[in-house]
C-alpha cells in the first residue's frame, strides 16, 4: 500500500452527528448559522459606534473632569440596569431556542409520520394539539416575552440618556461652578452620544441571538475544537491491497434513552479481495454497527484496524475510507453522480439502468438522474448504480435485497454479487436470506455484539 498523507477536511464523527439527531443539527443549521452571520455583519458598526463614544468620553474629560466623573458613575448605574434586562432577555432566548429544536422534531414527525397521522384521527389531534401547537405556543411565548423586555430596554435606555442631560443643564451648575461653554459642550457631546449608543441597543437582539446561538453550538460539541475528526488527511489513491485486518476492535455506545451500554467485540476479522462475505444476525446483534467500524465510519475504543499490516489512524483514515463503496439500509440518494469522473459516465449509467430495468423510469444526462421519486426498492437500486460506478474495491450492501422483489433479490445474489467477486472485490453483504447463505465463502453470525 502507498504511503498516505494529510488533508484539510474535519467532519465531526459520525456517531455523535448520530446521537444529536437530525432535528438538532437542522435548526444549528438553519437558525444558529443565520443568527450569527447578521451579527458579524454588525461587528463593524458596533466597533465603529464604540470607538466614537470613546472619543466624546476623552472629548468631555478634557472639558471638565469633574463633570465625567459623575457622568460616567451616573453610565455605570444606567449600564448596570441595561445588563440585567439583557441577562433576562438571553435566558428566555435560551428557553425559546430549546423550544425550537423540539419545533424542528415534530416538523419531522409531520414529513415522516404523515401515514400514521392520517390513518388515525385521534392520533394526529392529539399531535397538533399537546406536541406541535404547544411547542409552537411556547416558542412564541419566549420570543414575544424577548423582545418586550429588548424594546423596553431601548426605551429605558434612551430614558435615562434623557435624565442624565437634565442632570447637566439643572443639577451640575447647583453642585459644581460650570461655565456655559463647558456646559453647553457636554450638552451637545451627550446629545451625540445618544445617537451612537441607540445604534448599538438597536443591535442588542442580534448579539443576544448569536450569543444563544454560539452557546447552543458549544452545547451540542459541534465545534471543529471539541468534536472534529482533527488530522484527517486528503486521500491518496491505493492501487490494491492484500487484507483487511479488524484486530481485538470494540466500539460501544448508549442508545439514547437506554442506560445498558451495548459493546460490540473485541472482534478478530481479515478480509481479502475476492470474497463474499455474509454478516448475519438478529436485530440489534450489532449487524450495522460492524460494518460501520470496518468502513471507517466509527471508530474502534479498543483495538485496532489495519490496512496490510499498516494500523488505521487519524492520519490515514480518509485514504482507508476510499476504499468503500456502500450502500446503507438508510441511504440517501442524490439526484446527481457526484464524485465520478469517467469519460463515457452517461453510456455506463444507462447500460446499468437497463440491466436494473429502471431505464423506463430515469435517464441520465451530464451525470444527473431525471428523478430519485421511486419506491424504495428501486430507490435501492438507484444506490447500487452509484456504487457499481465508484468501482471501488470493497462494497458493502446492508439489508439491499430487503425491499426487491423475488426477481431482483435472484438477480443480486445470483448475478450481482458474484460479477463483483470475479472483478476480484471484497463483497460484504448484511443479510436475512438464509436461503443464499451458500453463496457466500464466508458466514460471519454475531449476536449481541458478539461473533458466535
Amino acid at each position: 500500500m502507498r504511503s498516505i498523507s494529510v488533508g484539510s477536511s474535519s467532519p465531526s464523527h459520525l456517531r455523535h452527528l448520530e446521537e444529536l439527531g437530525a432535528n438538532r443539527l437542522l435548526a444549528t443549521l438553519t437558525e444558529d448559522i443565520q443568527n450569527i452571520a447578521m451579527t458579524v455583519f454588525n461587528v463593524p458598526t458596533l466597533f465603529i459606534n464604540a470607538a466614537l463614544i470613546l472619543g466624546c468620553l476623552f472629548y468631555l474629560g478634557w472639558l471638565s473632569f469633574g463633570i465625567l466623573l459623575a457622568t460616567v458613575a451616573f453610565l455605570t448605574v444606567a449600564i448596570s440596569i441595561v445588563q440585567l434586562l439583557i441577562n433576562k432577555a438571553f435566558s428566555l432566548f435560551v428557553m425559546a431556542r430549546e423550544e425550537n429544536d423540539a419545533l424542528m422534531k415534530h416538523f419531522r414527525g409531520i414529513t415522516d409520520g404523515i401515514k400514521e397521522l392520517k390513518l388515525h384521527q385521534q392520533r394526529r389531534e392529539d399531535f397538533l394539539e399537546f406536541e406541535l401547537q404547544a411547542t409552537a405556543d411556547a416558542l412564541r411565548k419566549y420570543r414575544v416575552r424577548t423582545q418586550k423586555i429588548l424594546a423596553f430596554t431601548n426605551t429605558l435606555g434612551e430614558f435615562l440618556f434623557f435624565i442624565l442631560l437634565g442632570l447637566l443643564v439643572f443639577g451640575i451648575p447647583h453642585l459644581m461652578p460650570t461655565s456655559a461653554p463647558v456646559l453647553s459642550g457636554y450638552v451637545l457631546t451627550i446629545a451625540y452620544m445618544m445617537r451612537l449608543i441607540g445604534n448599538i441597543l438597536a443591535t442588542l437582539p442580534n448579539m443576544t441571538l448569536a450569543a444563544v446561538s454560539l452557546r447552543k453550538i458549544d452545547t451540542l460539541g459541534l465545534s471543529l475544537a471539541s468534536r472534529a475528526e482533527e488530522g484527517l488527511q486528503s486521500p491518496q489513491p491505493v492501487v490494491s491491497f492484500q487484507q483487511i485486518a479488524l484486530i481485538q476492535a470494540t466500539h460501544h455506545y448508549k442508545s439514547e434513552g437506554e442506560n445498558n451500554t451495548f459493546t460490540l467485540g473485541p472482534i478478530d476479522l481479515e478480509f481479502s479481495p475476492g470474497e463474499i462475505v455474509f454478516i448475519v444476525g438478529g436485530n440489534g446483534s450489532g449487524k450495522s454497527t460492524l460494518a460501520k467500524l470496518i468502513t471507517g465510519l466509527y471508530l474502534p475504543d479498543s483495538g485496532k484496524i489495519c490496512l496490510d499490516g499498516i494500523p488505521i489512524t487519524h492520519q490515514n483514515r480518509e485514504t482507508y475510507r476510499q476504499l468503500f463503496s456502500t450502500v446503507f439500509s438508510d441511504f440517501y440518494l442524490f439526484e446527481r453522480l457526484l464524485g465520478v469522473s469517467l469519460d463515457n459516465l452517461d453510456a455506463r449509467a444507462k447500460a446499468y439502468l437497463e440491466q436494473l430495468q429502471l431505464s423506463h423510469k430515469v435517464q441520465v444526462e451530464n451525470g444527473s438522474l431525471s428523478t430519485t421519486e421511486l419506491s424504495q426498492g428501486q430507490r435501492k437500486r438507484l444506490a447500487l448504480l452509484t456504487a457499481y460506478l465508484d468501482d471501488r474495491p470493497v462494497y458493502l450492501f446492508d439489508e439491499w435485497a430487503a425491499d426487491q422483489d423475488p426477481f431482483f433479490r435472484e438477480v443480486f445474489y445470483q448475478q450481482i454479487l458474484p460479477e463483483l467477486k470475479k472483478r476480484g472485490k471484497v463483497v460484504l453483504v448484511i443479510s436475512h436470506d438464509d436461503r443464499y447463505f451458500h453463496l457466500c465463502d464466508r458466514l460471519i453470525k454475531l449476536d449481541y455484539g458478539q461473533i458466535v
